[in-house]
């Protein structure tokens, strides 16, 4: 650029911004005065030692979360804005590989070459540029693709205790999407990173990794990585998808978001609600999840978020929050994990709101039938389980024994994914039946 055109932008004012004063500073929030024009996710140049974004905006001053610091800040150093969104750092050569918000790769320790920028935040696709959800994701396991079908732009929920196979489901899918022409995004939200290697070297393994993209936020990152991740792995998802190429997208899990989020909120001053989260953490993750969604031109962002919940409680403030965002949820049970019941699904309280709008006439009218005999079975087992056999009626003895089958069939091993085929051939003793 030569001097005629910086002195232009000059005139125009492009290139001159506040300057503030840090006050205060905290672990990773500090606060600055003399930002009198910044906005929410702005990007700030703390003195050249760190990088953050408005994260609350006060009467006098606002707080800035910091992403990644060289330098210690000390109280006085300058403050400058940017007059742009946080964006994040993306390259093309991190399929099947790791990437973080900043372009960096956490497993070789290098940064990216020919990195791009990605907004964090954008507008969501208007109504009018969605599609019809008409298309299912063959996830691989027998009892979701029967009888809880997913759609290629559905947002459906993994839910359930810690140890219950809630991000193994997540795996199978991922591994069964080998040759369909979907890119796969795994977001692990606090996890280490020696749990994050291993997901790696199993995806690896079952030549997964060359389709898919793992966007990791550490368990030892600063927490506004940790909220911030998830947005930048959606935007990421939304480019492919505006190219044509169908995306799935999955959270590990957001419970730990929600927290990080809890935690940036107390430390930039803002009011605590109910179970000390502020009152925007329904908002937080409806924006992020309504990203998800079957594009004009027939491309998808299918979304995967899990839950994880203490004493099976599903009712807890961020997993109702969730359900009631998302088209429908798979309830893990950790009594039928330890039964041997793999994958450990709750068939009674799990649902797929968008069901057999996704399925063939043949799938869906098998599924339904095995989710009917299935939970009658299931009602009439806590009744007569511990029953002498003996005493049974005939009709019973039927009802349990067909239930002892369709179980059986839903058992399903890790990374041993059934096609359609295989499924319906399983339960074709139910169509002679009917």
């Amino acid at each position: 650029m030569n001097i005629e055109d910086v002195i232009k932008d000059i005139n125009a004012g492009k290139n001159i911004f506040d300057v503030g004063k840090i006050v205060n500073i905290s672990d990773f929030v500090v606060e600055v005065i003399g930002l009198d024009k910044a906005f929410y996710y702005e990007k700030i140049n703390l003195a050249d030692k760190a990088i953050g974004y408005v994260t609350e905006i006060k009467p006098e001053s606002c707080m800035i979360a910091i992403l990644k610091k060289n330098e210690e800040l000390v109280i006085g150093d300058e403050a400058k804005r940017t007059n742009e969104i946080f964006q994040g750092y993306f390259s093309s050569q991190a399929l099947g590989r790791m990437i973080n918000i900043l372009g960096e790769d956490p497993l070789l320790g290098k940064t990216y070459e020919k990195l791009v920028k990605v907004p964090i935040e954008e507008a969501n696709i208007s109504i009018m540029d969605r599609g019809t959800v008409n298309e299912q994701l063959h996830t691989g396991i027998t009892g979701i693709d029967l009888m809880y079908p997913i759609g290629l732009g559905q947002r459906q929920l993994i839910i359930g205790d810690k140890k219950t196979g809630k991000t193994q489901i997540a795996l199978d899918t991922i591994v069964n999407q080998k040759g369909k022409g979907i890119v796969c995004i795994y977001c692990p939200i606090g996890k280490t990173m020696k749990e994050v290697k291993k997901i790696y070297y199993d995806l690896l393994n079952k030549e997964a990794m060359n389709y898919t993209i793992i966007i990791p936020a550490f368990n030892d990152y600063p927490a506004p990585s940790l909220v911030l991740t998830p947005y930048y792995a959606m935007s990421i998802a939304r480019r492919y998808m505006t190219v044509g190429t169908n995306c799935l997208v999955v959270f590990d899990d957001l419970k730990r978001h929600a927290d990080a989020y809890r935690e940036v909120s107390l430390m930039s001053g803002k009011a605590p609600g109910r179970d000390a989260y502020p009152a925007d953490i329904f908002y937080l993750h409806s924006r992020l999840l309504e990203k998800g969604c079957k594009y004009k031109n027939g491309a998808s962002i299918t979304v995967l978020p899990i839950v994880e919940t203490r004493g099976e409680d599903i009712t807890d403030y961020i997993s109702t929050n969730i359900i009631s965002i998302t088209d429908g949820q798979l309830v893990l049970s950790s009594k039928n994990f330890q039964k041997g019941i793999k994958p450990a699904i709750n068939y009674g309280l799990s649902v797929s709101r968008l069901g057999g709008a996704v399925q063939n006439k043949e799938m869906k009218a098998t599924g339904t039938l095995v989710r009917r005999r299935l939970l009658s079975y299931l009602e009439m087992a806590s009744i007569y389980e511990l029953s002498n056999q003996d005493e049974l009626s005939d009709g019973i003895k039927a009802v349990m024994s067909e239930g002892k089958k369709i179980l059986t069939g839903l058992t399903q091993n890790r990374y041993s994914p059934k096609s359609e085929e295989e499924m319906l051939e399983t339960y074709a003793f139910l169509r002679e039946s009917k």
